[in-house]
């Protein structure tokens, strides 16, 4: 198994997940913390952290809640249960943006899940995930807005947009492609491959593999490491390098929401959700 060491040979205070103390608990994350460092966990596992509007909401409102944390240096994001996340909730009762809206309405409402990416990218903080399971979808653009991914041997990557018929949004593509390049970016986004944490360690996705059993407690040594450095040049040193990586998304992506408006009103896009959720092939018209 292909491996990367914590960086920084520095000493660190050893560190268990069960020294966590729980400072809130919301609808669908739980906050903890130990020392300067906060865990935050994506709390509907009976759902593998499927992303509602309600739950992006809440990961929007706790990142933000950050901004006025002098105490936390570093923010470790997990899943509970099985998986980091599976995505966006497809559960066929479910209307994350009120189709009887107003068009307008619509289009203000579909950005709830960029928001939420931007608001992780704008912790001033270090952010590390903790990845457990799968990331799919909108749980692989959460992580892919965090400094430092660590993954369960058992993690795995995909994006089934493609296969659901609508684009990837949440101003995420261009994310994906500056870790991993575009052919991979292809690989994984227009062709929906999924691709496991062995290959995401080669690629540059992940920065260390290890067992599950010891996903949290090596998270944990990551950002006690982090913490431990003074956190006033360490946060401007990220956000320089944010700015720099990160200069021209908003030019770029931009109207992606917009092309997912399009590509969901497509016969395609009807089609694609049925033979993904009944586990059917379908031959696609380009309607």
């Amino acid at each position: 198994m292909h491996t990367h060491q914590v960086p920084y040979n520095l000493p660190v205070k050893e560190s268990t997940s069960e020294n966590l103390v729980i400072v809130n608990s919301y609808s669908n994350l739980l906050v903890e913390r130990e020392g300067h460092v906060s865990v935050v966990t994506f709390n509907r596992p009976q759902k593998a952290n499927a992303l509602d509007r309600s739950h992006l909401e809440e990961i929007e409102a706790v990142s933000n809640l950050f901004r006025d944390d002098s105490e936390t240096r570093v923010v470790v994001f997990t899943g509970a249960g099985k998986h980091f996340s599976s995505g966006a909730d497809l559960s066929p009762d479910l209307d994350p943006i009120d189709q009887d809206a107003a068009l307008v309405i619509r289009r203000r409402r579909a950005r709830i899940g960029e928001r939420a990416v931007q608001a992780i990218l704008d912790i001033d903080q270090i952010t590390v995930a903790a990845w457990n399971g799968a990331a799919m979808g909108g749980g692989a653009c959460l992580a892919t807005a965090m400094d430092f991914r660590i993954g369960a041997q058992d993690c795995f990557m995909q994006y089934p947009e493609i296969e659901i018929g609508v684009n990837l949004m949440w101003k995420s593509l261009a994310l994906l492609v500056r870790i991993a390049g575009p052919s991979r970016t292809k690989r994984l986004v227009a062709g929906g491959e999924r691709i496991l944490a062995s290959e995401l360690l080669q690629w540059g996705i992940l920065d260390q593999v290890v067992a599950p059993e010891d996903l949290l407690d090596t998270a944990m040594e990551w950002a006690h490491r982090y913490a431990r450095l003074p956190p006033i040049p360490q946060q401007m040193i990220k956000q320089s390098v944010n700015a720099i990586a990160n200069a021209l998304d908003t030019a770029i992506m931009h109207m992606d929401v917009d092309q997912n408006m399009l590509t969901a009103s497509t016969e395609d896009r009807r089609e694609a959700i049925r033979s993904y959720l009944d586990k059917t092939n379908t031959d696609f018209k380009g309607d």
